[in-house]
């Protein structure tokens, strides 16, 4: 099983940001856009999982997620990996309003190492793909296009443990499913 853990934006934030791509998304065919549904914040990648760890996995993320806050993010910005002058990657920036994406990541990390996953090791970058160039191409005028975007901030209250199929969606491209909810911590009502 190809997994990851994300943080999936909700319809409105996805709303703002599709409605900001679509003039856009003729300007040029030198990028193949992700659909909306593939939309995400990937917080660990844990490759491929042997489903017999399925369950351990699942409960250690979730002792993990329910340790930490609810955060407020907003999808704001572009950049491009590795570099805006060979990109191969056009992303969304995501803005931590409230709460550290980066510990919550951190922690999840942790977990999955600890119940036997082997999440990737990549610097944390918190983003959502847009786009994939077909080769390497100088995309500054893709970011200046979204650069000053903001889109409406929103409360993630829960991350998500995703399988990945290969080659299964739309186009070739991977189907993901959605295996578990994470809840993030649940602070009973304040009375005062």
């Amino acid at each position: 099983m190809r997994l990851f853990v994300a943080v999936v934006p909700p319809d409105d934030a996805l709303d703002d940001l599709e409605e900001h791509l679509e003039p856009r998304r003729d300007a040029g065919p030198e990028i193949r856009w992700t659909d909306r549904h593939q939309w995400h914040i990937t917080l660990a990648f844990l490759g491929d999982v042997p489903e017999r760890r399925l369950d351990e996995l699942t409960e250690a993320l979730t002792r993990s997620a329910a340790r930490r806050d609810p955060l407020v993010l907003r999808l704001a910005g572009a950049g491009a990996f590795p570099n805006p002058y060979a990109a191969r990657v056009l992303w969304a920036g995501v803005e931590q309003v409230r709460g550290d994406l980066g510990a919550v990541a951190h922690g999840i990390r942790s977990a999955a190492s600890s119940a036997g996953a082997s999440p990737d090791g990549t610097r944390f970058s918190p983003h959502v793909t847009l786009g994939r160039f077909h080769r390497p191409t100088e995309a500054t005028r893709w970011i200046r296009a979204l650069d000053a975007w903001e889109g409406p901030a929103w409360r993630a209250s829960e991350l998500a443990l995703v399988e990945s199929h290969l080659g299964e969606g739309r186009g070739r491209r991977p189907r993901y499913e959605v295996l578990a909810q994470l809840p993030l911590r649940v602070r009973p009502p304040r009375t005062d």
